[in-house]
Parts: structure tokens; C-alpha cells; sequence
């Protein structure tokens, strides 16, 4: 079977050559040969064996597919196998699984060509929590059958509540009783207990069964119910509780620290009551819970979806600040002289038996109090000190307030307290002051004239208090008086300001350069002195006229500016095709209108901003629901943005509390059992909850699925829709699947599709069917009977009729023998016994279903002999 295909060489072959011999082998049979060839070199020979293999293939595959763990979010997990071939041949494989958990396997069967490698896809369906262990079944050609071990673990998406310094799992809060207008703190660790990333946002239940918002839960019933009848529902609990953040992605066994913050208001009341009875018990429940992934929160249409969440309650009190007074709030102090001072002592008392106060009297005229600051425990007294001081003469009234100082909300920074006056009480402070009868006396100027002096200067007033800091100057214009002007200053007629003879102190000052000064009398001109200290050279005085000038023209500019850019607008808004130049309204009369004229505004509902600090509520996200529901389903919409506005909608970068407000579902489609060939829809419903558009994008790979449309729709505001998803199959047995959706073509969810495939399969009311005469009836027609075949499938089946004969000639017939069975309905057969000599009384027909099931039908023909 070997072939040498040589030529030997005539001469020596020479040093660095060489020269080429083929051998060929061809194979007879599928068997190894073993041979031999012999190489003479010179005086020696060389032995070189031959081998001829038959061709093999030789397959092999992985012995484990590990998956890991998983969390059971309805996604489709695949993990890839390969079957590699080692040999020099084709080899056929075939996988089988007969477990319970749910496998796909693509291929099942195929081909590995010789030295390449088949890559086997295993996908895996994660919807149910447990652990997977399950066998596969592999024939490899030339090797047999072998197992490929199949494991994993499918987890809960557990999201807990846990305590910072505890570390223990949370489910209460107590905040303990609050000063309304106050608040407080607590610390929390958020705790992703899964290994995959979760998404999570913070809604408050106001509304939950349970919960309590400003009850006070140690009156008697008859004052609760009252309680209940006077408090305004309509209160915002989203002010009562923050959640600092209210929004987040958790890392796989992540914490986040999360800070509640709780701060008790005091709603408004109908009927006023007493201040010290307001006391508010609140009972809530904060809701952490997962989006993003799993696409909706919608839990109506979406009946037992597995939304994960954890809840946690809230509790606190909120109490007034009672503060008393003794004698009053109206204090009235003894009539006082300027100079003199009184007292008066109040006592201030803390009515409250829970909580101390901390309290900080405002420094007010005229009145001094001791201790200024300082706190009151709870049931507790002290006394403060006022003292009246006044400091001018009259009638005082003056409003002392005292703020109360607590812990609040810094509204720059949420989530820190700061100490800050929340609560403001006033005491009516009432005092007079009278002035000192002195008597004034007059006395003659012995010749020399004092600083200051009356207009003549012949009488001094003693004791009239201090002296003033500065020196009176009078100062005259020096044309509008005559008197005793010196004759060489008689035609002076510059604007000089003449100055009183009393002015000596203040003549001496540093002056103006360019104002001149002259006498009362004779109008001689002054001397004035410019101490060079003081006064500004003439390069100075330049310099700052320079600097006037600079921002007088500076202000200037933008003035004239501003007025051009005004004229500019004004023209712009009158320069219009509209407006032509009519007056407006000339010669038109105006209508009549009444007020019933004008249509009623509906209020508008409170639409969630895009991005706000405040937390959701179970009210707010019900209420938008609501909003959105009740309008008609919305068809025909623009699968692609094509507006400026649904452009730039569709653009955003959604965050989780958004994404809240957003229902894609429900997230398990289960078609239920379906048959074979059909057609089946259920509906993929769409509520865009928000105050934007939205771009949905499904993602179909699945050949059951592929007749699925629209694939794409733009959603507006506050709008509902659906798509049908159409389910055909041409497999039957269980089946389960996922397709992929995206929001604005960046947030990706998931929706699990289940469904139960049927063979077309018809059945029988009965299977043995009896046929006797009835009294009465003609003869020839009295052996009749029907049977229903029934249809109990999504899809038509045709039937036929075969009688089972054996030699002998059957005497039964059925009518129809062949026809449709529409989807879930029947059809009634009649079967007749035709009597005769020596005929079989029992018969058998088999139902034959096309392209399905066979179903034998056994008659009897019961005979009654009378003698």
C-alpha cells in the first residue's frame, strides 16, 4: 500500500546537497499498516519505519459549565462549552437533558470538523431561587457517552436595613419626642446582600395601613377622633422625613450610609386649641426599593411581580414649646428719672414633661436681662432679672423677644444640623422716663465774650450740660448786607461768605483753596490758615478732578448705553407684521361678557419635576399613576424622535427615581399552555409617568418572538400604551426566555417570557360509547348515540374518522368522518349501528388529528330479545 517514487542518484551526491524522494500511501481498508524503508548510504543502511493510520476523530468536551451565582431577576444567563476535535476526521455529537430546571441548548447536535473547535451555547433562566445542579448527556463519536455537570446558584436580591454601631438588621426608628420646628438625625447602612449591582430609591408610604401622621396617640378616643375631623389631609410628609440620599447603586455586598432626618411640623387646625395639647404622634414607613433592571414598580398590572424591597418604620412625637410666665407677658416698670434705673423679676417655667428648653433673650433699648441665655429642664423654673436703663426721656414700649434655640435643617447643607432659633416668644416691656426740673440762671457778661454766647452776647446760661465738640460758625453771603463795610471794600463783588466774630476756632481749619472768607463788618478778607499736613498740593487736587471726571464719563457711557439697548428693544417688540399701525380698539365696541362666559380652569395635577431633592411618596407616585391611566391608550406612535423637543427628551440620562415613574411590564409574560403552530399575543404594557418624553427600544433575538411590533416608540408625557408580543412555536415542550428593552437608549430592563407548548391534541366526551334502542322510535333509527370531540387548545385541529375492522365488515358508522375543530369549542358526532343478520354488535373507530394525537373510540350495540 506504500508507493517509492526515487531516482537514484548516478553520482555521488557532493557535501551541502540534497535530493527528494516521495513515498505515497494508499489505504485498501480502514486498518493501520506498518512498513519499512530501506536507505543504502554507501556501506551503511538505514531503516526508516512507515506508518499509515487510518483516519479517527477524536472528540472532546468540557466536564463542568458553572454559571456561578445569579440573582433571580427573569434574565437569561449563557455560558459557552466548546467540543473540540483533536482527530483527523469529522466527529458527530449530541447532547440530551432531561432535568428540571429549564436548559437551552444550541446546538443540541452537530458536526466538529477535524482539528477545530464547536462552541456549545447553555442558557439559563433565572427566575427561581435555588441551587442548580443538574447533568447533561453527551454522545461523542468514537468516544461514547460522557456528563457535563451543570451547577450554579440563583439568590435573592436581598437589599437590609442595618444598624451603624449594631450592625444588626433594622426595622424601627425612634426618633423620641421633638420640638416642632426642630429635628434630628439618624444613621442607617444600606446593605446589598447579592452579588450583583442594585439600583435603589427611597418612596415614603403615606398612606400605608398602620401608619399614624399627627395623631396623638395617648389621648382617649372621643379626642383622636376629634384630632382626626380637625387635621388638614392634605399635609406633605415629604417635609417631615428626609432620606439623605433618597437614591443610589449599590455595589455587590456593598454599605452605603444613609442619614434619616426627622422633623415634626405642627399642622394647621380649624378650631383653635390650646398649644399645650398639640401633641403629634407620626408613624411612618420608608420603602427602599430596586429599579432600573427590573423596569417597573406598577404593581396592578404586573400581578405577582417580585419586586424586592425592604420596609422600614419611622416613629417620633412632636411636642410645643409651653413656656409660662410670672407675673405675665406684660411687664410694667416703675416711672424712672434719666440716669436712674429699675428692676422687675419674672419667672419663666418649662410646662413641658418631656423635653428642656434652651432659650436666648434679643438685646433690646433701654433694657438690660439677666441671665440672657440658658436652659429650662423639663418641669423646671428660674428666675430672670429685667432692668428698665432708659437712656433718653419718654414713654417706652418695647417688644422683648426670646427665641428658642434647637438643632434644624441647614438649607445649604441637607442632611447637617445646625443650632439655629426655631420658635420665637414676646414680652411686652413697658417703662417711663422722666426728665429733672432744673432751674436756669442768667447772669450779665462782665466784658469778654465766651465760646459760645447768645446772639449779643450780654447773657451766659450756666449748667446747660456739656459743650459741643465742634465751634458754631456763621457764615453770610457778603452781598446781601452793608453794615460798617469798609470804603475800599464797598464795590467787592466776588461770592465771598463772611464769617461771624465768634469763629476764631474755626477760622483756623484747613479751608477750601478757592473759597474766600471776609469780617461781618467791614468785609476785610479773612486770613485763612492751610496747614500743608492736611491740605492737597495742586497736582493732588488735579489728580482727583482727573478721577472724577474719569467715572462721571464712565457712568455716563452705561447710561447711554442701557438706553440703547432699551430704545432697541422697544423697537424690536413694536417692529412686527402684526402690528400696522391701528390703534387699538379704535371704533371697535366691547363685548359683553359675563362671568359665566369664561370656562372653568381644571386644576392641573402636580407633575414630578425632572430631577428634585425631595423624596417620593406612595400619594404623589399614585396620584401621576392616576394621571396617566386614565387617559385612552395612545397607538401609532413615532418609533423614532423626531421633533426638536423628542430629541432632546430622548437624550437625557434618566436618574433611578425617574426611572421610578417609568412601567415597562409586567416582567413575567406567561403565555400559558399554548398550543403547537399558534398565534398568541399578550400585551407589554408602557406608562411613562413622567413630565418628558421617553424612547423605548425593544431588543427581539428569539425566533418564537420575531413577529413582535413596534419594536420602538416614542412615549409622551404622562401617557400609556402597549405593545402586543406574538408568541409562535413549532417545539413543543416548556419554554423560557428573555428579551432585552432600553430607555433613551442607555438604561437596559428585562421581561421573562414563559409559555407551555401543547401538541395539537383533540379528546373524546367519552370512550366507550353504548348504543340501545329507545321505545318508541321507528325502527332503522333507534341505535343512535353522539360523542363530542373537543378541542381544548388555542388552535384548529382537523380530524378523521377510521373504522378498525378485522375480517370481518364493521356495522357501525360515524358522521362527520372528517372535519375542523375550531379553538376551544367541539363538535358532536353521531354514531349508528346498523342491525342485521349475524352483524358485530361491537365496532371501533380511531380519531386520527392531523399532525396530532389518536384516540380509539369503542361502540356497543346493546339488543333487547322480548319474548
Amino acid at each position: 500500500q506504500f508507493k517509492l517514487i526515487a531516482d537514484n542518484p548516478e553520482k555521488p551526491v557532493a557535501s551541502g546537497l540534497q535530493f527528494k524522494v516521495v513515498v505515497e500511501y494508499t489505504p485498501k481498508c480502514a486498518e493501520d499498516v506498518h512498513d519499512k524503508l530501506m536507505l543504502l548510504v554507501d556501506d551503511d543502511t538505514v531503516e526508516i519505519p512507515l506508518l499509515g493510520l487510518k483516519l479517527y476523530c477524536d472528540l472532546e468536551i468540557e466536564s463542568e459549565v458553572d454559571f456561578g451565582e445569579m440573582i433571580a431577576n427573569n434574565k437569561l444567563v449563557t455560558k459557552e462549552i466548546t467540543v473540540t476535535n483533536h482527530g483527523t476526521t469529522s466527529g458527530l455529537f449530541r447532547i440530551s437533558y432531561d432535568g428540571v430546571v429549564l436548559l437551552n441548548i444550541k446546538p443540541a447536535t452537530g458536526v466538529v470538523k477535524p482539528k477545530s473547535v464547536r462552541k456549545i451555547r447553555v442558557d439559563i433562566c433565572t427566575d427561581v431561587p435555588g441551587v442548580i445542579k443538574e447533568m447533561m448527556k453527551v454522545e461523542l463519536e468514537s468516544r461514547g457517552c460522557t456528563e457535563v455537570c451543570v451547577k450554579g446558584v440563583v439568590v435573592e436580591q436581598v437589599l437590609k436595613v442595618l444598624g451603624v454601631s449594631c450592625g444588626k438588621v433594622l426595622k424601627c426608628i425612634n426618633f423620641g419626642p421633638l420640638y416642632f420646628g426642630t429635628s434630628k438625625t439618624e444613621k442607617i447602612h444600606l446593605y446589598n446582600e447579592s452579588p450583583e449591582c442594585m439600583d435603589w430609591v427611597a418612596v415614603l408610604e403615606d398612606n400605608a395601613v398602620g401608619g399614624e401622621m399627627g395623631t396623638d396617640l395617648q389621648g382617649s378616643t372621643d379626642a383622636v377622633l376629634q384630632d382626626l375631623s380637625m387635621k388638614n389631609k392634605d399635609v406633605d410628609v415629604s417635609t417631615l422625613i428626609l432620606c439623605i440620599p433618597n437614591q443610589g447603586t449599590l455595589l455587590p455586598y456593598e454599605k452605603s450610609l444613609i442619614t434619616l432626618c426627622f422633623s415634626p411640623e405642627k399642622f394647621e387646625r380649624e378650631l383653635e386649641v390650646n398649644d399645650s395639647s398639640l401633641i403629634q404622634d407620626y408613624v411612618l414607613f420608608l420603602r427602599f426599593e430596586t429599579v432600573g433592571k427590573r423596569g417597573g414598580w406598577l404593581q396592578s398590572l404586573s400581578a405577582g411581580s417580585d419586586s424586592r424591597h425592604v420596609d422600614l418604620a419611622l416613629m417620633g412625637s412632636g411636642f410645643p414649646v409651653v413656656l409660662t410666665f410670672k407675673p405675665g407677658t406684660v411687664i410694667n416698670f416703675k416711672d424712672c428719672y434719666l440716669g436712674e434705673q429699675t428692676q422687675a423679676v419674672c419667672t419663666m417655667k418649662n410646662e413641658s414633661e418631656s423635653l428642656p428648653v434652651t432659650f436666648s433673650f434679643r438685646r433690646t433699648a433701654h433694657f438690660n436681662i439677666s441671665p440672657e441665655r440658658g436652659t429650662l429642664k423639663k418641669k423646671s423654673e428660674k428666675e430672670v432679672t429685667i432692668s428698665f436703663s432708659p437712656r433718653q426721656i419718654g414713654t417706652f414700649e418695647m417688644k422683648q423677644i426670646i427665641d428658642i434655640i434647637g438643632t434644624g435643617v441647614d438649607k445649604n447643607n441637607v442632611g447637617v444640623l445646625k443650632t439655629k432659633s426655631f420658635h420665637q416668644l414676646y414680652l411686652t416691656l413697658l417703662g417711663v422716663c422722666k426728665s429733672n426740673r432744673k432751674s436756669i440762671i442768667f447772669t450779665i457778661n462782665p466784658g469778654l465774650t465766651p465760646l459760645i454766647s447768645n446772639a449779643t452776647g450780654q447773657f451766659v446760661v450756666r449748667g446747660t450740660g456739656q459743650l459741643s465738640d465742634t465751634a458754631p460758625v456763621a457764615i453770610l453771603k457778603s452781598t446781601q448786607t452793608q453794615i460798617h463795610t469798609h470804603q475800599e471794600n464797598r464795590n467787592c463783588t466776588d461770592d465771598a461768605l463772611i464769617a461771624f466774630p465768634n469763629d476764631r476756632a474755626a477760622s483756623l481749619r484747613p479751608s477750601e483753596w478757592n473759597k474766600k472768607y471776609r469780617t461781618i463788618f467791614t468785609k476785610t478778607e479773612r486770613y485763612n490758615y492751610i496747614d500743608p499736613e492736611f491740605a492737597y498740593t495742586d497736582s493732588e487736587r488735579l489728580l482727583r478732578e482727573e478721577n472724577k471726571k474719569f467715572y462721571v464719563n464712565f457712568i455716563s457711557r452705561l447710561r447711554q448705553r442701557h438706553s440703547e439697548k432699551e430704545a432697541a428693544r422697544q423697537f424690536y417688540i413694536y417692529n412686527n407684521p402684526v402690528s400696522i399701525g391701528i390703534k387699538p380698539a379704535e371704533g371697535l365696541k366691547s363685548p359683553n361678557i359675563s362671568i359665566t362666559d369664561f370656562p372653568k380652569e381644571k386644576p392641573q395635577p402636580k407633575m414630578l419635576p425632572l430631577d428634585d431633592n425631595c423624596m417620593l411618596t406612595s400619594r404623589k407616585l399614585a396620584a401621576i399613576v392616576s394621571k396617566s391611566t386614565n387617559k385612552g391608550v395612545w397607538s401609532w406612535l413615532s418609533p423614532v424622535p423626531s421633533s426638536t423637543q423628542e430629541k432632546e427628551d430622548c437624550s437625557l440620562t434618566l436618574t433611578h427615581k425617574q426611572l421610578h415613574h417609568i412601567f415597562i411590564g409586567p416582567s413575567t409574560i406567561d403565555f400559558g399552555d399554548v398550543c403547537v403552530h399558534s398565534t398568541t399575543t399578550k400585551e407589554l404594557h408602557i406608562i411613562n409617568n413622567l413630565s418628558v418624553n421617553v424612547w423605548i427600544k425593544i431588543e427581539i433575538d428569539i425566533a418564537e418572538l420575531q413577529e413582535t411590533s413596534p419594536l420602538s416608540q416614542v412615549v409622551p408625557p404622562l401617557t400609556k400604551t402597549h405593545i402586543p408580543v406574538v408568541f409562535e412555536t413549532t417545539t413543543v415542550g416548556m419554554f423560557k426566555s428573555s428579551f432585552s428593552y432600553k430607555i433613551n437608549n442607555k438604561h437596559i430592563g428585562h421581561v421573562l417570557v414563559v409559555a407551555h407548548v401543547m401538541p395539537i391534541e383533540l379528546q373524546l366526551s367519552t370512550r366507550e360509547l353504548i348504543l340501545s334502542p329507545v321505545p318508541g322510535c321507528l325502527a332503522g333509527t333507534e341505535f343512535r348515540r353522539t360523542v363530542r370531540v373537543c378541542n381544548p387548545r388555542n388552535h384548529p385541529a382537523g380530524f378523521t374518522w377510521r373504522p378498525v375492522t378485522g375480517d370481518r365488515k364493521s356495522a357501525f358508522t360515524i358522521k362527520p368522518t372528517r372535519g375542523f375543530v375550531e379553538a376551544y369549542s367541539d363538535v358532536e358526532c353521531e354514531v349508528v349501528w346498523h342491525p342485521g343478520l349475524n352483524t358485530p354488535e361491537t365496532g371501533q373507530f380511531t380519531l386520527c388529528v392531523r399532525k396530532g394525537n389518536s384516540v380509539n373510540l369503542k361502540c356497543f350495540a346493546k339488543v333487547t330479545i322480548h319474548a
